[in-house]
């Protein structure tokens, strides 16, 4: 999935909605999708890595300015090369945006192979969990999705444009 590999680097948008949304028509497939964006997911950190590691003073600065990011990239300055492995991991869970771990990782110098063996457990972590609720209780969801389809749809529109304000006026 290439949402996975560029949201881990420089897009703005998670993976996540399209992941959901593929996972629920396809259940049997939810853990194969989410080895994929896992694993691209790790690819596209490797790009956030080198963007930090090489290039921070020209792209790097570019993303985490466009984006709004400055205070998210200040806090991870604090202890990072300390809890790097760990600070990797956790975020690595959450919708924070992975660009910002990723980038910050490549601008710390953090120990390459802390970061991918972070960034594997992390991402993979947290796509299967995803795939396992989709998987099992999938049907249920396409249900209700089914039934409220207009009112899921203003969510997810309405989620969006929040995030996307969130992040350019925090």
């Amino acid at each position: 999935m290439a949402i996975s590999f560029a949201e881990s680097s420089f897009f703005p948008i998670p993976p996540d909605p399209l992941f959901i949304i593929m996972g629920l028509q396809r259940p049997q497939n939810a853990w194969k999708l989410a080895a994929l964006c896992a694993g691209m997911s790790v690819l596209g950190g490797l790009l956030g890595y080198y963007i930090g590691y090489a290039l921070y003073e020209t792209i790097g600065e570019w993303i985490i300015h466009t984006y709004h990011l400055e205070s998210a990239f200040r806090k991870f300055q604090t202890s990072f090369q300390e809890w790097g492995f760990w600070i990797i991991a956790l975020k690595g869970l959450t919708p924070i945006p992975y660009k910002v771990v990723t980038i910050f990782s490549g601008v710390t110098h953090v120990d390459l192979r802390i970061f991918v063996a972070a960034s594997i457990i992390a991402r993979t972590f947290r796509f299967m969990m995803l795939a396992t609720l989709l998987k099992y209780a999938g049907p249920q969801v396409q249900d209700f999705m089914d039934k409220n389809l207009g009112i899921f749809t203003s969510i997810i529109v309405f989620s969006l444009i929040a995030g996307i304000l969130v992040i350019k006026y925090l």
